[in-house]
């Protein structure tokens, strides 16, 4: 195949006394995603996205947080890793569409610098990567503020195509 499309979500919970880490960006509000890495849950969105459009499983199988090498491993490793896997399966990012659910913070000033900083990682043009945000309207656990969630889509080419 030429084309590949994989789909990731995540899921963290929100916790006083954590850094709050959104598409490698570090974010400033009272509360962070709890997790065993940083736990940015748009990179691991977009990890997942990547890994399972090849059929290489999801991210806890390359980077199970029962491994205390991954313990509050930087995410931004994580994708550079995951693009690695990729390119040793023969295959490109070509496009990313994600999206963040989430009440508070609002996360617009930050875009620009998360498109950066994927589309650099990537290796691909900063137009490539689309991220949008949304509230749940107060309702469920992302209303309360308990947690977040990203979704990602992720088309790759191979690389000899």
């Amino acid at each position: 195949m030429a084309y590949r499309i994989g789909s990731g979500v995540d899921f963290h919970k929100l916790v006083e006394g954590r850094d709050l880490w959104i598409g490698g960006i570090k974010i400033p509000h009272y509360k962070g995603a709890l997790g065993h890495s940083d736990a940015d849950v748009l990179l691991h969105a977009i990890c997942d996205a990547m890994l399972g459009a090849v059929c290489l499983g999801d991210i806890g199988l390359h980077f199970p947080d029962t491994d205390s090498v991954y313990k509050d491993i930087d995410s931004k490793i994580l994708l550079e890793k995951t693009a690695q896997l990729i390119k040793k399966e023969g295959y490109q990012v070509v496009n990313i569409d994600s999206t963040l659910c989430l009440e508070m913070p609002k996360i617009k000033p930050y875009v620009a610098d998360m498109q950066k900083k994927i589309s650099d990682i990537l290796q691909i043009n900063l137009k490539d990567v689309s991220i949008k945000a949304t509230t749940t309207e107060k309702m469920g656990f992302a209303g309360r503020e308990e947690g977040l969630m990203a979704y990602a889509s992720v088309l790759l080419m191979r690389s000899d195509a």
